[in-house]
């Protein structure tokens, strides 16, 4: 899936350690995407690589394009939803050029 918005938050990163030792990171960010209805979505970035590129090349304020997964599990007859992301591009608007018309003298 993919939606496109302005980055309204940078979350604080998370990381610790898992029950089988490995380190692990984690970043949440906010998405304001200009919907009527509901407009921010919090979106979370998974591994060392993917949070260390999200803060170098992303800010509060940006336009980008979030492409995510959703997906949800039951834990103790409780559902819990994640939207994870897994690609960040920043948006880039070029001016857009008009090719000036010929103006012709003929009347026709």
């Amino acid at each position: 899936m993919e939606v496109t918005g302005v980055i309204k938050q940078v979350l604080d990163v998370e990381q610790g350690t898992s029950k089988a030792g490995k380190e692990w990171k984690k970043q949440d960010f906010v998405l304001d995407t200009g919907a009527e209805y509901n407009p921010e979505i919090c979106f979370s970035i998974f591994g060392d690589e993917k949070v260390d590129n999200f803060l170098k090349f992303n800010n509060v304020g940006d336009n980008v394009t979030v492409e995510f997964n959703l997906s949800s599990r039951e834990y103790n007859g409780k559902w819990f939803h994640n939207v994870g992301a897994w690609m960040v591009k920043k948006n880039t608007s070029e001016p857009e050029t008009k090719l000036e018309e010929e103006k012709d003298d003929l009347p026709f």
